[in-house]
């Protein structure tokens, strides 16, 4: 890694991060933090980059002389990596083609991109390394976050790599899988005797109280950046290939609004000649960003549940950043009941061999509502996002698909 270390080495084009709301420049926090200026926990930060210096450098010649891992895109990165980093195999997870789902969905052509090839098992791998590599910047000894498992899972094995201390809330509800991970990993875990919306408030007042480093990625801008390298990859992956529609489940609106960065800025650097549209998919249960997509603002009726936990998030803290990129990029909103994913996590199964967590699997039932809803064209170019592993949550998945057959030996 030495040769590559020294390539990548202090090429970093970040220059300052905004409010999103007001748009005035705000000093980098040195983790979570939202627009000091405006006095609103939902008026969270961006960060910015220099896209004429970075075109200097990120270009196809270079990139081919890169590790295969989101590394490769330092330009676009908030942070240094060091020599042990680069190590860490996260990112450049394959696209495979799913001709079986793709009839089953309805449309002319589907492809995943299965983000459960990451090394705990989902796509927040991307942004826990960068934000555990920002910890250790920062010379901070531990990490703390708040999630419904992935995230956790994440956070908590990129610390363990790294050497840090992690401090994991997580809902009462949250899978045993998840929770499995992170104690197996070392973490300091704390199930709260409420929702995910407690644990994080939860995190992060003890963060404040503590001084943790704070990974919620809906509040660190630094978090989303590691997101938008999944948007990076599929422009470099499919350059003279790309989709009509990139599909994505949604949460608190970080990976769409990621995803979606990654893809105009690989367009900014001119490695692809347009941006696909984006689909954001949400629980019937839990869809505040798609109603803040269709209204301008979060619904106050927070309540609901769906068996995804992952997207089981009633009050997204990014949702401006998820609508405003969807809207850049004449995309939709489409929303899905649990049914239509338990048959979604079947259908991806057994049409295209990846076992893909309900969340995950939602995205892939997005596909088959928006061609319903007359959103996406039958003869439209898919290419959904698989953004965690089955075996996350192997009890729904046994509760969806059913028990094996008993037979005598």
């Amino acid at each position: 890694m030495g040769r590559e270390f020294g390539i990548l080495c202090g090429m970093s084009c970040m220059t300052d991060c905004v409010c999103v709301v007001c748009g005035r420049a705000a000093p980098l926090p040195r983790s979570a933090g939202a627009c000091p200026a405006c006095e609103n926990p939902f008026a969270v930060l961006e960060i910015n980059f220099d896209m004429d210096r970075a075109r200097d450098t990120m270009t196809r010649e270079a990139l081919s002389k890169r590790p295969l891992n989101h590394w490769r895109y330092a330009e676009l990165l908030p942070v240094e990596p060091d020599e042990r980093t680069l190590a860490w195999p996260v990112g450049w997870t394959p696209i495979l083609e799913a001709p079986r789902l793709a009839s089953w969905a309805g449309v002319k052509r589907l492809r995943l991109k299965d983000d459960g090839r990451n090394p705990t098992g989902s796509f927040k791998d991307r942004a826990s390394s960068v934000g555990v590599v920002r910890a250790m910047q920062m010379g901070d000894t531990r990490i703390a976050c708040a999630s419904t498992g992935n995230a956790a899972s994440s956070c908590a094995g990129f610390a363990a790599m790294a050497g840090i201390d992690a401090t994991i809330f997580v809902p009462q509800r949250a899978p045993k899988p998840k929770i499995a991970q992170l104690l197996i990993f070392g973490s300091d875990v704390r199930r709260v005797r409420g929702t995910y919306a407690q644990a994080y408030d939860l995190c992060s007042s003890e963060c404040e109280v503590h001084g943790w480093h704070n990974r919620n990625c809906a509040i660190n801008p630094f978090l989303i950046e590691g997101k938008k390298t999944c948007g990076l990859e599929i422009a470099e992956q499919i350059t003279p290939d790309l989709p009509d529609w990139v599909v994505v489940s949604v949460g608190d609106g970080c990976t769409i609004a990621g995803i979606a960065k990654g893809l105009m800025e690989m367009h900014e650097l001119g490695f692809i000649d347009r941006v696909p549209r984006l689909l954001g998919v949400q629980a019937v249960g839990v869809d505040p960003i798609a109603v803040a997509f269709e209204t301008g603002g979060l619904p106050a009726d927070r309540a609901g549940e769906t068996i995804a936990d992952s997207i089981d998030v009633p009050v997204p803290r990014n949702w401006r950043k998820a609508v405003n990129r969807v809207r850049a990029c004449d995309g939709a909103f489409v929303r899905i009941t649990d049914d239509e994913i338990a048959q979604a996590m079947k259908a991806t199964g057994a049409k295209a061999g990846v076992f893909a967590e309900p969340a995950a699997a939602a995205a892939v039932a997005g596909v088959k509502r928006a061609l319903s809803q007359g959103i996406i064209d039958p003869g439209a170019d898919v290419l959904a996002v698989i953004t965690g592993s089955g075996l996350k949550d192997v009890d729904s998945a046994i509760a969806i698909a059913g028990e094996p057959v008993d037979v005598e030996p």
